[in-house]
């Protein structure tokens, strides 16, 4: 596993720079899917736009004007602050604390501050006195929709953020009442489903306001959304960050952390084994595991788990996975010799479920930009994505663990509900649209 990018040039380059501890693989990764949507979308909006179904909006803005107070300030602090952590980081002793609580200590360089905080106040100052015009003038300008494709990008960013966080700390009610603001601030505990709904409402309002028309952006960002999907799940994948599935009941891991068969009887002498481990998210009924398939047993939880062999064609990390070194320090089992922060591993391997969403996504992206220019009734393409988003979803929750809602049949999660209304409201879009462009 690659928590960050200490552990990336460590095994790849041989270096070890503490500075890069910094920088959360996760992180990198979901900035990466955000360009490669942004790519994506933008793509599409300028298909959409020859084809006329999108059209620009004139606006006037003012050229010739030097820079104001407020650029300059803005471009300061701006500068001020990244340059404070970053030089911080780099140039002075590396942090002993997580990232998190290194961005909102008191800690950072203040010289390193200045002097980028500077630099870009000169730089704003530089660009604007260069388009200095004797009197500034009024001009009428022609944007189209993809030339927002950058506000969109941050406005998904910002509201994709605060949604994922809100809705994780709804599904984990008690958690988040224990320590709202560690909880708020902490880089774990994003839910997917929560950051798509937000930023879809933020977006959508943003895109009426420009006058864009709402049908057809959405079409746009249906394979935009599942590439981003995908390449979001490499992140929590080599991350290791705790979005995988249930215990692969087959497998074991050793003392020497790597994944074996189990012999028989050897998956219940490993639960004994590691009790106090599992007791922490299972229940133990008087110094006994359960151990059963389902979530729920006589209002005990229990250690979910299924039994699964790989095939000989696949490689047992497959289907039998302990994320070793993982980002979250999760595990019962220390790797001999490995005196890292990040040195753990799982007792019992789980299934490896963000890299089987990443697969399934990579192709379900394939498959919707491959049908795109055969579609021919605005709202289709979104309604299919949304229904390949949530029947996916739907059914890899199965192998997943997450807080289920017992009070509710089924005892379903929040992503089968979520993704469940999705593949419903994708239905009916379809339904609605087709039926509409037939009459």
């Amino acid at each position: 596993m690659y928590p960050n990018l200490y552990y990336i040039f460590k095994d790849w380059f041989s270096v070890q720079w503490e500075g890069l501890k910094f920088l959360n693989t996760f992180g990198l990764m979901v900035a990466i899917a955000f360009m490669v949507a942004a790519i994506v979308l933008t793509l599409e909006l300028k298909r959409k736009e020859k084809q006329g179904l999108l059209a620009p909006k004139e606006e006037i803005i003012t050229v010739g004007k030097p820079a104001g107070l407020m650029e300059l300030l803005t471009n300061f602090l701006a500068g001020f602050l990244f340059g404070f952590k970053l030089f911080g980081l780099f140039f002075s002793k590396a942090p002993e604390v997580n990232p998190q609580d290194y961005i909102f200590s008191g800690q950072g360089n203040w010289l390193g501050g200045l002097a980028l905080g500077i630099f870009l106040a000169a730089l704003k100052w530089y660009e604007k006195n260069k388009q200095k015009l004797k009197s500034p003038e009024n001009r009428t300008v022609r944007i189209w929709p993809h030339d927002r494709v950058g506000d969109i990008v941050i406005i998904a960013l910002i509201f994709g953020i605060l949604g994922a966080k809100l809705f994780d700390a709804f599904e984990n009610w008690s958690s988040f009442i224990a320590d709202p603001v560690g909880t708020l601030f902490s880089a774990s505990g994003l839910t997917f489903y929560g950051g798509l709904i937000m930023a879809a409402v933020a977006v959508c309002w943003y895109a009426h306001k420009r006058g864009i028309k709402l049908i057809h952006l959405v079409d746009s960002a249906g394979p935009a959304l599942m590439i981003a999907y995908a390449v979001g799940r490499i992140g929590c994948q080599v991350a290791g960050d705790g979005d995988w599935g249930i215990y692969n009941s087959a497998y074991i891991t050793d003392s020497t952390g790597k994944v074996v068969e189990a012999k028989a009887g050897e998956y219940q002498q490993q639960l004994q084994h590691y009790a106090m481990y599992f007791e922490k998210g299972n229940v133990l009924d008087e110094g006994k595991i359960i151990n059963n398939t389902s979530r729920k047993s006589d209002s005990l939880a229990v250690v979910p788990s299924a039994y699964f062999k790989a095939p000989s064609f696949l490689p047992v990390w497959m289907v039998a996975y302990n994320y070793p070194g993982n980002v979250n320090k999760d595990g019962a089992i220390v790797l001999p010799g490995n005196t890292e922060e990040h040195n753990r591993v799982l007792p019992i391997p789980v299934f490896p479920t963000p890299f089987y969403e990443i697969v399934i996504s990579f192709l379900l992206f394939l498959f919707l930009w491959a049908i795109r220019r055969r579609i021919k009734t605005a709202g289709v393409m979104f309604g299919t994505y949304l229904m390949l988003n949530g029947f996916e979803r739907f059914f890899i929750e199965k192998i997943r663990v997450n807080t289920t809602y017992d009070k509710l049949p089924f005892n379903p999660t929040q992503a089968e509900i979520i993704s469940l209304a999705l593949f419903i409201a994708g239905l009916l879009l379809i339904y609605i649209k087709k039926s509409k462009a037939s009459n």
